[in-house]
């Protein structure tokens, strides 16, 4: 350990203080200090060449240069907005925006930017860009009527009425504006030439109205082609077919502001149509019966037959049947539950059995009556084979040769004649009673109240089959 000093000791020693360390002077960068502000400028330079557009850019006379596209719209949008249109000389005036006149600003912005932007400098001072105006037609007839009154006079619109019998067009008459084409026109050149008032003399034009004849005319012809089938149909049958009155009588025709037909049906009118419709409808199922040949063609009907109907649920019909007939469809199918109908066939025959001088008529292969008859003697005999019979007439004078004798002859007044092969026919004789032997000159013969008794019977087409 060493000695503990003396105040002697303490007052010998040197004094020690702690002083800060004196800072070695700082090279001055004065570069650095001048390069950050130019290198940010520079920065923002580039920053703003990628969304401004290129100078000396225009469009419609415009200038846009060194604006960015929303800029520019909104600097194309001013000069449309406070362009004026004065009509004649000392005429009343009115701005761009009071006739409606718009153009798409954006558009036309957005196309100036992508086809001469700022950092594209072979785009500088590019060509000026031409500008669309469009006149909102409602908007600027609407105004200049209102400035120049004496110069419009209004057309009547084409309308469309019933007459009791049918849908007519009473025709649209032509009215007088001023011409918005030619204005249009004169608003183009003045924007694109950087004018923002202008001087026209309105031109006068004849002025359509909306509801034009040919539209009225086309819009009755629906209408009529809608009264021909309106009825409740149940399935493609019109069961219960609306008279036009009536059908009329639902339906309104409107004009829209375009100058459009439209159709509105009143369901509540409907609704008393639809409360008969069960007594129209319903029906017991009734079967047919028809006669045929063998080849099953149908020759006659002998009862008609009836499909059984029940009407269903009959509940929203009426707005249902509104709603098509405003759609130009007038075929309303009910719902009916249908039970088809039977058909019974009876298939005809005229037999002749020659040997026998004996007539048979037979229904699906049944007699059903019979009786003598006289056919061709011989020398002049009826030919046999199937047949059909051919034209009927219920009574004609017959000529000819007899085939055995080479004799003509004339019968008058030969009554029923049904004629089956060639000239052989069935026919009443009133000048014999022989019947049961051959007599005749080829024809089969029989009494005159048979023969027609067979005329009624035997539809063309009926088969006949002749036999020895």
């Amino acid at each position: 350990m060493s000695e503990p000093t003396t105040p002697a000791d303490d007052a010998a020693a040197p004094t020690v203080q702690w002083a800060p360390a004196t800072e070695a002077p700082r090279r001055k960068r004065w570069g650095l200090r001048l390069g950050i502000p130019a290198g940010v400028a520079a920065v923002g330079l580039v920053a703003a060449s990628l969304v401004l557009i290129a100078p000396g850019t225009a469009v419609a006379g415009v200038p846009v240069g060194f604006l960015t596209a929303g800029g520019a719209s909104d600097a194309i949008s001013q000069r449309l907005a406070t362009t004026t249109v004065t009509l004649g000389d000392g005429g009343p005036t009115l701005t761009a925006a009071e006739l409606g006149a718009e153009v798409d600003a954006g558009a036309l912005a957005g196309r100036a930017f992508d086809a001469h932007p700022m950092w594209n400098v072979a785009q500088w001072f590019g060509e000026t860009t031409d500008a669309e105006i469009t006149l909102d037609p409602t908007v600027a007839a609407s105004a200049l009527q209102k400035a120049l009154p004496d110069l419009f006079t209004s057309p009547t619109a084409a309308t469309v009425t019933f007459d009791g019998k049918t849908y007519v067009a009473e025709p649209a008459v032509v009215g007088q504006g001023i011409d918005l084409e030619a204005l249009q026109s004169a608003l183009d050149t003045a924007f694109a030439e950087g004018r923002t008032t202008l001087v026209i003399d309105p031109v006068l034009v004849p002025v359509e109205a909306a509801a034009t004849t040919a539209k009225a005319e086309a819009a009755a012809d629906r209408l009529n082609a809608l009264l021909a089938e309106v009825g409740f149909y149940v399935g493609d049958e019109r069961t219960v077919p609306v008279s036009a009155k009536t059908a009329a009588s639902w339906l309104t025709i409107e004009a829209s502001d375009e100058g459009d037909f439209t159709i509105n049906a009143d369901a509540s009118r409907i609704e008393a149509a639809v409360a008969d419709l069960r007594d129209a409808i319903d029906q017991d199922v009734a079967d047919a019966t028809v006669v045929t040949n063998s080849a099953g063609d149908v020759l006659r009907t002998v009862k008609e037959g009836k499909d059984g109907r029940v009407l269903g649920d009959t509940a929203g019909v009426a707005e249902t049947f509104a709603a098509q007939l405003a759609a130009g469809d007038g075929a309303l199918v009910l719902p009916v539950e249908v039970t088809p109908h039977k058909t019974t066939e009876l298939a005809r025959l005229l037999e002749v059995d020659l040997g026998a001088q004996r007539l048979y008529l037979k229904e699906n292969g049944k007699v059903v009556d019979t009786w003598l008859i006289s056919s061709g003697r011989p020398g002049a005999v009826t030919y046999p084979g199937h047949f059909r019979i051919g034209w009927k007439t219920s009574s004609q004078d017959m000529k000819g040769t007899a085939r055995d004798s080479g004799k003509a002859y004339t019968q008058k007044d030969v009554p029923w004649v049904m004629y089956f092969n060639g000239n052989q026919a069935f026919h009443g004789a009133y000048w014999h009673n022989n019947f049961g032997n051959v007599m005749s000159a080829g024809c089969v013969n029989m009494p005159p109240a048979k023969a027609k008794r067979i005329y009624d019977w035997s539809p063309e087409g009926t088969d006949v089959w002749i036999h020895g």
